[in-house]
């Protein structure tokens, strides 16, 4: 009677690992397409990766900006004056200081000169000229200038992206094991900057009778999980450098749902000019993981 109740009680811990949740499968296939009908939007929007033409990090001091090659920031040429103003980046502040004449708006608001908040705040700045669009980064405490153009080529040309087939056995319920205190976890982005990010906990869950573990991370301002994981599909059918996924946070049971049909590439797949970060080490699965988003054959 003991040896059925400990088998017993392992079937269910295992049942209750690899199990899904109770969802019918036409409703998760209309899920998962409606999910990459937004990842498609989102991709060509105005403000989506594939408009991005250029990163400029900044130097203390002076960084001159427009068309000419003399300017330590060079746009292109027909679409910016040859010297259309400088930005000054002093003892961490970014300001902007624009040539008489040029016309840079800000919130449809004309700009002479202003200080720019950057992309770790609420509200980062965001200056318009023409197409083109670029706001600060920072990266670290590092700064630089994004700038993008909603003419992109890559982005008229856009038509889509490769999934695997959708398939119910990659909706994985996962147990989230918390850190108490959060863990802070290295995480390096592909232009080799190191930054410690909170990890609140590990998800684990099982697929074929194995166990696997990843730590999720906590971005600002998001509620949702957040996973940098590789698998054993990259630089063959998937990205080579690994691949994202978000996840709801969990209830109190504890359980989160892993979806891989929305695992995703990251943005360095569409761009040179993104700075996507890469999984850490004990996020690299020694499992293949036959769901969600394809290597992008347009990505150079």
């Amino acid at each position: 009677m003991r040896y059925l109740s400990c088998l017993l009680l392992l079937i269910v811990m295992s049942s209750f690992i690899e199990s899904v949740p109770p969802v019918n499968p036409v409703s998760h296939g209309k899920e998962i397409e409606s999910w990459r009908e937004k990842r498609f939007a989102r991709l060509k929007s105005e403000d989506g990766w594939l408009t991005l033409i250029g990163l400029f990090w900044f130097q203390e001091g002076e960084n001159s900006f427009g068309s000419d090659p003399s300017n330590r920031i060079v746009l292109p040429k027909g679409q910016v004056p040859d010297f259309a103003g400088s930005f000054y980046l002093e003892k961490g502040s970014v300001r902007i200081q624009i040539q008489q004449g040029v016309k840079i708006t800000s919130e449809d608001k004309p700009v002479e000169s202003m200080v720019l908040n950057s992309d770790a705040t609420e509200k980062p700045t965001i200056l318009d000229f023409g197409t083109l669009r670029f706001f600060v980064i920072d990266r670290g405490g590092k700064l630089g200038l994004r700038v993008r153009d909603r003419e992109h080529p890559n982005r008229k040309n856009f038509t889509g992206l490769e999934y695997y087939a959708i398939d119910m056995k990659w909706r994985i319920q996962a147990r989230f094991e918390a850190y108490n205190p959060v863990k802070m976890i290295p995480i390096v982005n592909i232009l080799g900057m190191l930054e410690d990010t909170p990890s609140p906990g590990a998800l684990v869950f099982s697929v074929d009778g194995k166990t696997y573990k990843l730590d999720a991370i906590a971005e600002k301002g998001e509620t949702d999980l957040f996973m940098i994981f590789a698998d054993q599909t990259n630089g063959k059918e998937t990205y080579g450098a690994g691949r994202y996924l978000y996840a709801a946070p969990p209830g109190p049971d504890n359980v989160v749902v892993l979806d891989f049909n929305k695992a995703y590439n990251p943005p360095c797949v569409f761009s040179h000019f993104a700075t996507c970060p890469l999984p850490p080490h004990q996020n690299k699965l020694t499992l293949r993981i036959d769901a969600g988003e394809k290597k992008y054959t347009a990505a150079k």
